[in-house]
């Protein structure tokens, strides 16, 4: 195992890197940062590294913010523009900036959180006030199934951490350019939000106070799930991804239709891209139809022609899923427990599918013999 010596440990470590124990783990890293000492005071808790922090009465002034093409800015707001009526820790807040990234942590949007001398929402000091729970998130690629999902997990996570699953809630893209955002995968929002996702932009020039806000768990966090999470060999299957999936699909109402007896439901994911072709897909979709048992049928993923509910209804409906390396390949979160993912060529990159399907809990495979695969060229 590499890790350590005997299987219960190694059991422990797996459950805390990559199932409901990373979820406990940043529970018990909270602590307060601003502390109300009043009833209707503001208040600011956070996990280790301001990863995940939940604020009460918060208060944002946008009336003079400048937005240009950084979607993260580090300096947007500036003292005074950002905090609450409540003893705010300083010395803390600051010691807390070791993983300052805009994909990592929080720090560089409070770093500025001030310790205000008016309650804002009592003294009349907000334009708007937003009643409704609000989950500030700070996304990934919208155009990639891989990353935008780290995107959705960690937002599931920290529904855990907040012990709030509502769909009563606003999401609240926090954004610091002028952009729009591109999203492939806006369907997937019904799963936890019963309103469209709002741009913090749409509060430019105002001061809004949120009654209850909390700062996501964010994509790309170092030891963070699932981008480039270390995981201990000769351990698969988490709680965790498993309730994720079952939780999407539920209330995106995707149903499972099998398993159907005697039959084996094989979908080949085609690529209309440039690259990562099968070049011999005729072919080999033409073998696998010599099967009896097999039920194939090649799929595209493309957006524009198959909506991404449709996608997952393919996909949860599949017991032999065969692609080339992609992000299509994330897709594999939604198959039922009982099927096998097939990465036809992992690209040299053998860890990344081959661990979400063990946090997943589905069999993988890819192809072994490299005297078999011939590239056309070096483009993967």
């Amino acid at each position: 195992m590499g890790w350590t010596d005997t299987l219960e440990s190694a059991q422990d470590i797996f459950w805390k890197q990559a199932d409901f124990g990373y979820a406990r783990e940043r529970l018990e890293e909270i602590h307060v940062l601003c502390q109300p000492e009043q009833m209707g005071d503001s208040g600011l808790v956070c996990s280790r590294y301001l990863q995940y922090c939940r604020a009460a009465n918060l208060y944002l002034d946008l009336r003079n913010i400048k937005r240009n093409h950084d979607r993260f800015k580090e300096d947007f707001f500036q003292s005074g523009e950002i905090g609450g009526h409540c003893k705010l820790d300083t010395h803390t807040l600051m010691s807390e900036g070791q993983r300052k990234s805009p994909l990592q942590s929080w720090f560089a949007e409070l770093q500025s959180y001030t310790q205000l001398n008016f309650r804002p929402i009592e003294d009349a000091k907000c334009d708007i006030v937003v009643d409704k729970p609000a989950y500030f998130m700070k996304f990934d690629a919208g155009v990639n199934m891989y990353h935008h999902f780290c995107d959705f997990l960690n937002l599931y996570i920290t529904q855990h951490v907040n012990n709030s699953f509502s769909t009563d809630v606003y999401i609240v893209m926090w954004d610091t350019s002028s952009y729009g955002y591109g999203d492939l995968f806006a369907d997937t929002w019904k799963a936890f939000t019963d309103y469209d996702v709002i741009h913090l932009k749409t509060y430019d020039s105002k001061r809004v106070c949120f009654r209850e806000a909390v700062f996501s768990l964010l994509p790309r966090m170092r030891y963070g799930l699932f981008y480039n999470t270390p995981l201990i060999s000769g351990c698969q299957s988490t709680g965790l991804f498993r309730a994720f999936s079952q939780h999407v699909l539920h209330r995106l109402n995707i149903t499972q239709e099998g398993p159907k007896d005697g039959k084996m439901r094989v979908t080949v994911l085609a690529r209309s891209t440039e690259y990562r072709k099968i070049l011999n897909q005729n072919e080999l979709v033409n073998a696998l139809k010599t099967v009896s048992m097999f039920e194939v049928q090649i799929v595209d993923y493309k957006y524009k022609e198959l909506g991404f509910l449709d996608q997952l209804r393919i996909t949860h409906n599949t017991d032999i899923f065969i692609g080339m390396h992609g992000a299509g390949l994330t897709h594999l979160l939604f198959l039922p427990d009982w099927a096998t993912v097939f990465e036809l060529y992992n690209c040299e990159d053998e860890r990344c599918y081959l661990d979400l399907a063990r946090l997943r809990g589905v069999h993988y495979i890819t192809w072994r013999k490299q005297n078999k695969v011939f590239p056309q060229d070096k483009s993967c």
